[in-house]
């Protein structure tokens, strides 16, 4: 039955209705409606700039599999928008509201207005302006609907003006309406088409080295219990990009490591040597195929995925799934025959061991100042079972996709699409998101540096996370092109103006703003630090001094 409510008080609602706990937004933006939200149960969380509570919005979308929803003025629209680089990149659901001057003071040259379509047209799926009150359910609903079918992906509102308060205050009657399916993703798991099941499984049955590539959609549609009995069926490797790193545990038999520019050697050469390669939910980009070299060039391939255009995208004459991934693996699985590749399983189990042992180099290190790849050893061993890490992009990325090893299977792993600095914000908006467990942030210095003020967002709203820093003082995946960059200019020279930073102690910076700050500086007390971490009741920075520019394992990829 219609109720009477103003705009404030639907808009507060209408997010309830759709199952929205946590709200991140910088000031000021919709304050009668924030003000209308004190019985909705919902948590406006204030950050410290738009993109910091854009990511974490979108930290909040990956881990609790629902929309995230993040809010800004006018003003902060352009730097809302370049936050949705990475939900967009990430396929992550992320509804973007900012405020917009009404449209008689447009095209005036109005205070702190500039034209926002443009802004987020390259990275949201639906941009939309609400004028009316009328205008405010009907595209609310609109936005989770796009922001949760087919891949998931930002869609952003402009509510009219400047703070987007100017319809707020107006009363109509309304339904309070909600579409129960985009309440979370993916809204939909449509089935496979019979026939290209069955060209799947055509092309499964010649096949003497398949090996299957899980990727972000496969995360997305829960689809590693599937993946696992369609392997050990077909006896095919799996190998992950980074954003399924926690498909399965690494000791899983049938889990061959990850793969790419961010992944491992053993994991590249499985995949070149593979005589048939089947994608989970991947869109197949550079960085899962080493620069569009691997597979080789011929070998027939699968493509399992949501959406249509990136089936073939890279590939051409590609046996195409369109389905939900899980449900389409599942379909392949039940009707695939048996068999055995044991051959092709050994060769494939020599790769990873080779790589193994080089990295043991890095995991095993007792070296001081500490490399990097001892301290993933260490969170290999301390996370807890239910723990969900969050990494940063570059070398953050790199340590943690290789050299962190899950081991249960309720573990899970999110990082950066690209943007330095998002895992800390985002870890955040995880913790909203999964408040009963225990959310790590690994991330060097560099991307810490960017969001250092959230650590006030984390004390003031008590979200309790752990943020491992490498604390190399300098942006060390830089260097080795800054070397060959300099490699006709004599010393002395100022290259390090490029890369290092001062030094930093980031304990103290999280003491001061009233957070657990710890520093390790020798392999042997970072157990000690992690537990007090864990035990104390705020949130965490754990201050790792780590070797100058220590260079991660780059993998082998085909020349």
């Amino acid at each position: 039955m219609p109720q009477k409510m103003t705009g404030a008080r639907l808009f507060g609602q209408i997010l309830k209705a759709y199952g929205v706990t946590h709200l991140f937004f910088m000031d000021a933006v919709l304050r009668r409606a924030l003000a209308q939200m004190e019985d909705t149960g919902i948590h406006r969380i204030l950050g410290h700039s738009e993109k910091a509570v854009a990511y974490m919005a979108d930290g909040y979308a990956r881990v609790s599999g629902r929309p995230g929803v993040c809010l800004a003025q006018s003003v902060g629209a352009a730097n809302l928008a370049a936050a949705m680089q990475d939900p967009y990149l990430g396929h992550s659901p992320v509804v973007a509201i900012t405020g917009h001057h009404i449209p008689t003071m447009q095209h005036r040259s109005a205070y702190q207005e500039v034209d926002h379509q443009p802004l987020f047209t390259a990275v949201t799926k639906m941009h939309a302006k609400i004028e009316a009150l009328e205008h405010l359910q009907q595209l609310m609903r609109q936005a989770f609907r796009e922001a949760t079918s087919g891949t998931p992906r930002p869609v952003h509102l402009d509510m009219a003006g400047l703070t987007g308060d100017a319809i707020t205050h107006l009363v109509g009657e309304f339904d309070v309406l909600a579409d129960e399916a985009h309440t979370r993703f993916p809204a939909f798991r449509p089935a496979p088409d019979a026939q290209a099941v069955q060209r799947a499984v055509a092309a499964i049955k010649v096949s003497k080295k398949p090996v299957i590539i899980a990727d972000r959609g496969a995360t997305i549609s829960d689809a590693g219990a599937a993946i696992a009995a369609l392997a050990e069926k077909i006896q095919a490797p799996v190998c992950a990009t980074p954003d399924a790193k926690a498909i399965l545990v690494e000791n899983h038999p049938m889990f061959f490591g990850t793969m790419g520019l961010y992944g491992r050697s053993g994991g590249n050469h499985i995949v070149d040597e593979a005589d048939l390669v089947i994608y989970c939910g991947s869109n197949t980009s550079d960085h899962t195929t080493s620069n569009y070299k691997m597979p080789r060039d011929g070998t027939p391939i699968i493509q399992i995925d949501l959406d249509a255009v990136e089936i073939g995208r890279n590939y051409s004459g590609v046996i195409g799934v369109l389905a939900d991934v899980r449900s389409a693996v599942e379909a392949i699985a039940a009707n695939v025959d048996a068999a055995r590749h044991d051959a092709w399983l050994a060769s494939a189990r020599k790769h990873v061991a080779d790589w193994r042992a080089e990295a043991e180099k890095y995991r095993q290190s007792d070296a001081v100042p500490m490399n990097p790849g001892r301290i993933c050893r260490e969170l290999s061993e301390l996370l807890p079972k239910d723990a969900i890490l969050f990494a940063d992009t570059g070398f953050a990325a790199l340590w943690t996709n290789t050299m962190v090893w899950f081991s249960h299977p309720e573990q899970r792993y999110f990082r950066a699409a690209g943007s330095l600095g998002w895992s800390f914000p985002a870890s955040l908006g995880g913790k909203c998101g999964a408040p009963d467990k225990t959310v790590v942030c690994f991330t060097g210095d560099g991307g810490f540096y960017y969001h250092l003020p959230e650590l006030e967002t984390a004390r003031r709203r008590g979200i309790k996370t752990i943020t491992v820093v490498n604390n190399n003082q300098c942006l060390g995946q830089g260097l080795k092109n800054l070397t060959t960059a300099y490699s006709d200019t004599p010393e002395p020279n100022r290259r390090d103006e490029c890369y290092v930073f001062a030094e930093t102690d980031f304990a103290k910076i999280a003491n001061a703003f009233g957070c657990l700050g710890l520093v390790v500086d020798k392999p042997g007390d970072f157990k000690k630090a992690f537990e007090q971490a864990m035990a104390s009741e705020l949130p965490a920075v754990i201050d790792c001094r780590t070797e100058f520019a220590a260079q991660a394992m780059t993998p082998w990829a085909p020349a």
